[in-house]
């Protein structure tokens, strides 16, 4: 089994506040969805959803049964077009109980580090814009150059990377490549 744990933030802007969704491998610690709008409807984190089943795929590691889906209960997981994306795509929900932040710490922690590594330095902010260009700079920075110490103090890609050249599966013996 594999899964992701998914929330989001807010960046007060010149403009008004910027909401941020993410969605977070557990296994790699990688982000492999993310969005930003100016409001939290449900659409936002259908849009980071969306980029994370993208990314899977174009890997070449779809989802499928087995991954779950770990958020909190806020209305716009709760949503029928959420829920029904997720079942769609064949992955099972899974939500937190209301006001309580620890079942979904290392999203949490993942929050804080956007926060203090690119929000705080780099303010003020003018508007949506400006957030989704520093954030995608941010994510591909964070995937494929910072270090993680849960992983083994290399970068979320090449974690992923190490994982699956080691479990690809191996052509039968006499059958040619």
């Amino acid at each position: 089994m594999s899964g992701e744990v998914a929330d989001f933030t807010y960046v007060a802007t010149w403009s008004g506040i910027v909401y941020v969704a993410f969605v977070v491998d557990v296994f790699s610690r990688a982000i492999v969805g993310w969005s930003a709008a100016n409001s939290k409807r449900a659409k936002l984190v259908l849009d980071a959803l969306h980029m994370a089943l993208w990314r899977r795929d174009r890997a070449g590691i779809p989802t499928g049964p087995g991954l779950i889906h770990h958020s909190d209960a806020g209305s716009q997981y709760t949503s029928f077009a959420f829920t029904a994306h997720l079942i769609e795509a064949g992955i099972d929900a899974s939500i937190g109980t209301v006001g309580d932040a620890l079942d979904n710490a290392l999203m949490e922690s993942q929050i804080g580090l956007y926060k203090m590594e690119l929000i705080k330095p780099r303010r003020p902010w003018y508007g949506l814009a400006d957030v989704e260009l520093a954030t995608a700079e941010w994510v591909d920075w964070f995937n494929n150059q910072r270090l993680h110490t849960a992983i083994g103090d290399i970068p979320p890609h090449e974690h992923e990377t190490n994982h699956y050249a080691q479990h690809q599966p191996q052509p039968a013996a006499g059958v040619n490549a």
